[in-house]
Order: C-alpha cells, then sequence, then structure tokens
C-alpha cells in the first residue's frame, strides 16, 4: 500500500509541475470536490475523526488555494465577489463539520461546482480559439 501512495503522489506531483495556472485552479476545485465527498462518505459511516480531516483538507484548498489565488487588484469586483463566495464556503464547511450537516456539505459541494465549471468552460472554450 505504501508503494501506491508514493506512486500516487508522484503522479500528483507531476501533473501540478506540469501545469498551467489555469489548470491549478481547475486541480484546487477538484480536490475541494473530492475532499467534500470524502467527508460526506466519512459523516454517513460515523468516522467523525476522518470526516473532520476531509473537510479541514477542503477549508484549507478554499482559503489557502482558492480565495489566496484571487488578484483583488486586477480581478475587482469580481475577485471580491469570488472571494465572499470563498469565505461563506468555508463557513458552511466549518458548520458541516461542528454539527454533522449534510445540507452544508451539499452546499458549499453546489457553490464550488457553479465556479469550476466556468473554469473548466472558460479552458474548453480557450482551447477552441486557439
Amino acid at each position: 500500500m505504501r508503494g501506491v501512495n508514493a506512486y500516487a503522489r508522484v503522479g500528483v506531483e507531476s501533473a501540478v509541475m506540469s501545469a498551467d495556472p489555469h489548470q491549478l485552479i481547475v486541480m484546487l476545485f477538484d480536490g475541494a470536490q473530492a475532499s467534500i465527498a470524502a467527508a460526506r462518505l466519512h459523516l454517513q459511516d460515523g468516522n467523525r475523526a476522518a470526516k473532520g480531516a476531509a473537510i479541514s483538507k477542503a477549508i484549507d484548498i478554499v482559503n489557502n488555494g482558492l480565495a489566496a489565488a484571487l488578484d483583488r487588484e486586477k480581478g475587482g469586483e469580481i475577485a471580491e465577489n469570488l472571494g465572499q463566495i470563498y469565505d461563506y464556503v468555508a463557513r458552511l464547511l466549518l458548520r458541516a463539520n461542528l454539527r454533522d450537516e449534510v445540507g452544508a456539505l451539499d452546499e458549499a459541494a453546489a457553490l464550488l461546482e457553479n465556479i469550476g465549471s466556468g473554469w473548466r468552460e472558460l479552458r474548453h472554450t480557450a482551447a477552441i480559439n486557439l
């Protein structure tokens, strides 16, 4: 199992090293969604420690990945609005952790999916126009 984890880690590190900034943002959205999905499963299984770890990882991705990547000078109102949404998502995730609220996880996942799908569509549109 240790070898499999090391191999997976190398694969993720290679993907990050070769990704452009746009791909990195999409990877952050995907990582947050994967962590939220894991938290949902752990919550349903009653594994509070694993649920808390998964939610903490999702919060970290939102706060230290997505929100930290915002350029509030160049992004203006859009960056400010995204920052507010990310803050709200982080609070939803915290509430889900403290109160075992699946609904809060679902709302956080839906908000991130809406924004993440926009990033994926932007990438797809840019590829078509090249």
